[in-house]
């Protein structure tokens, strides 16, 4: 056998044991779409918060008033369903064109790793909003993201744990320096995001 129908064999093999072993349908695209999601939440809330001011400015206290505070979670909670429902579609499509099973043992061990870690993190965000401590919000929905990510890294593309890194990064610095939630929300869930999706769209060739 020559060389190079050697190296072709080794190559098939490598691709059929890491399709099995990993979950390579996830679409950059999805990654994009949820951080333009995250830019217009962060718009929203930003225009929520300063009373619709033109102004780019930024307060270093906490928003204490109840009926702002319901109304930033309705909007986080509008852009994770909208992340999440176009993070779902593009990657059955991905899948389908990959003549893939989105739904096989190594998308379901994936999914579970993502789950504990938000889980988790939703149950503490939720007993910080009901102890009224919401200077570690903003924080904690991205140190727990960031788990999260670094947990599924191990089911999917490597490139994910570096996002996660990134957004752990980022929690811990919007704990250094509270009030400035919505700084770490930008750059975390939405310029991440985008860098992200941009460089799996065009390294795996989406």
């Amino acid at each position: 056998m020559k060389e190079n129908e050697v190296y072709a064999e080794l190559s098939s093999i490598r691709s059929l044991m890491e399709r099995s072993a990993k979950f390579i349908s996830l679409s950059g695209l999805s990654g994009i779409m949820a951080g333009i999601y995250a830019l217009g939440g962060a718009w929203a809330g930003y225009r929520l918060v300063y009373d619709n001011s033109g102004s780019l400015q930024y307060r270093s206290q906490y928003v204490n008033n109840p009926n702002v505070l319901w109304q930033l979670f309705f909007i986080a909670v509008v852009v994770l369903l909208l992340s999440i429902v176009t993070c779902i579609w593009l990657t059955v499509r991905q899948a389908r064109k990959k003549g893939e099973n989105v739904w096989n043992p190594v998308s379901k061990r994936l999914l579970t790793n993502l789950c504990i870690p938000l889980v988790t993190g939703g149950l503490f965000i939720f007993i910080a909003i009901l102890h009224q401590n919401y200077g570690i919000i903003s924080s904690a929905c991205l140190i727990f993201y960031g788990l999260a990510l670094i947990s599924g890294s191990h089911y999917t593309f490597s490139d994910i744990k570096w996002l996660g890194l990134c957004e752990v990064a980022l929690g811990l610095l919007a704990a250094l320096l509270p009030g400035y939630g919505i700084v770490f929300w930008v750059a975390g869930f939405g310029i991440l995001h985008i860098v992200y999706g941009l460089v799996m769209h065009f390294k795996y060739k989406q």
